[in-house]
């Protein structure tokens, strides 16, 4: 059974976990948020499971644990939203605010896509896979969203910083997602 979620007028969503993040601001006066980007990320690259990625994103990595962590001492970033492998949803930034997701970007000649989107990063990384579990969580999480925000588009990080990002990678199935959304 797919899980439902529902976004509060504070753009926190019941049925989540919440984990507030200091990285995130307020949005630029007026902005219509329409725009929905689909991240993935794992901690270390390649392992799954454990707090590293939470931990980014609330300031709390320990940047000696793992040697590829070193290069992320000092990083400020976070999504809206994290959907773990097992379709656990966590969030870390109000939908109403700015998140740190999609660095230097743009989308339809409109830079800066922070300003306007939401960002969802799935545990995963560019070659495998996604849990059939995270399809069902981001769905229902979409569906969400779309009853909360006029979103109009939904892109991969790929898309809006092309040259720079390739997720959410070859693996994620696009058809999949959407067929599921119309549905």
């Amino acid at each position: 059974m797919m899980a439902r979620f529902r976004v509060n007028s504070d753009g926190w969503c019941d049925g989540v976990v919440r984990l507030p993040s200091p990285n995130f601001d307020v949005r630029p006066a007026d902005t219509k948020i329409d725009l929905l980007v689909i991240h993935n990320i794992s901690l270390p690259p390649g392992q799954f499971g454990g707090n590293h990625i939470a931990d980014l994103f609330t300031n709390q990595l320990d940047c000696d644990a793992h040697p590829y962590f070193n290069q992320l001492r000092g990083l400020k970033v976070s999504a809206h939203f994290l959907v773990r492998r097992d379709g656990k949803v966590l969030q870390f930034v109000s939908a109403n605010d700015r998140a740190w997701h999609a660095g230097v970007s743009s989308y339809c000649g409109r830079e800066r896509c922070n300003d306007f989107s939401i960002g969802i990063e799935l545990e995963g990384t560019d070659f495998e896979p996604f849990a059939s579990n995270q399809y069902d969580a981001l769905i229902a999480l979409t569906h969400a969203l779309r009853s909360r925000y006029p979103l109009t588009d939904v892109v991969g990080h790929e898309h809006i910083a092309p040259g720079r990002k390739t997720d959410p990678g070859p693996f994620f199935d696009w058809m999949r997602y959407r067929l599921a959304l119309q549905g």
